[in-house]
């Protein structure tokens, strides 16, 4: 049986190991404390972990908790969060806690944590190239996209303005690559609807970025 520990603090700040933790919920369960203290000192000895939790107990955020202030606080050890997840609403989901977390720092801390989360995913997920997208096999989006972005396509296109290319990847190869993202959160809708604002394929800018 789990329970919930509740701290009287109405921002939750926890000492884990000696790194202050902001917790972006009123309560924590015990396990959650323990998995960011394994987790923080794998990352202490440079080392491996493989630590496991129950469905449901907020393995997510406890990660996500843990590695911001890590990388606030040490940003030379720990400057990368590459997090895998099979399906996209997980991946959205885990991009749900990041924006909270980060809300929470905004509202209620004085720490200046700039992040950059970007979910990334498949060509078809991120296209916006109308001829493109009217696909719904991944492997015809892919072919699609290669054949308007290919060295070769794009250096007929040069000598042949029939030649098709994509305009959202030429857009961003010519200015996309020299920008910085902004910090912040973006979801699969937050990269399409920037790229669309640049006139920036997202599939290759958030690879960029």
């Amino acid at each position: 049986i789990h329970f919930y520990k509740r701290y009287s603090s109405a921002i939750m700040k926890l000492n884990v190991d000696g790194l202050l933790v902001y917790f972006p919920y009123d309560y924590i369960y015990p396990e959650q404390f323990s998995y960011m203290l394994e987790l923080k000192r794998s990352l202490d000895a440079k080392g491996h972990c493989l630590l496991e939790m129950p469905s449901g107990t907020g393995k997510t955020v406890s990660l996500l908790s843990l590695i911001v202030a890590y990388m606030h606080h040490k940003p030379s050890e720990v400057t990368k969060l590459i997090y895998c997840s099979r399906t996209i609403p997980e991946m959205e989901k885990v991009m749900e806690e990041l924006r909270k977390l980060m809300e929470f720092y905004q509202k209620n801390t004085t720490e200046n944590v700039n992040i950059l989360g970007l979910m990334l995913s498949s060509r078809k997920n991120l296209c916006i190239n109308p001829e493109v997208t009217a696909e719904r096999d991944g492997k015809i989006v892919d072919m699609r996209c290669h054949n308007l972005t290919a060295p070769h396509v794009r250096e007929k296109s040069l000598e042949d303005a029939q030649v098709p290319i994509c305009s959202f990847y030429e857009q961003f190869d010519r200015g996309g690559r020299e920008m910085a993202v902004p910090p912040g959160v973006y979801s699969l809708d937050d990269l399409k609807a920037y790229g669309t604002s640049k006139g920036w394929c997202p599939y290759y800018f958030a690879r960029w970025a």
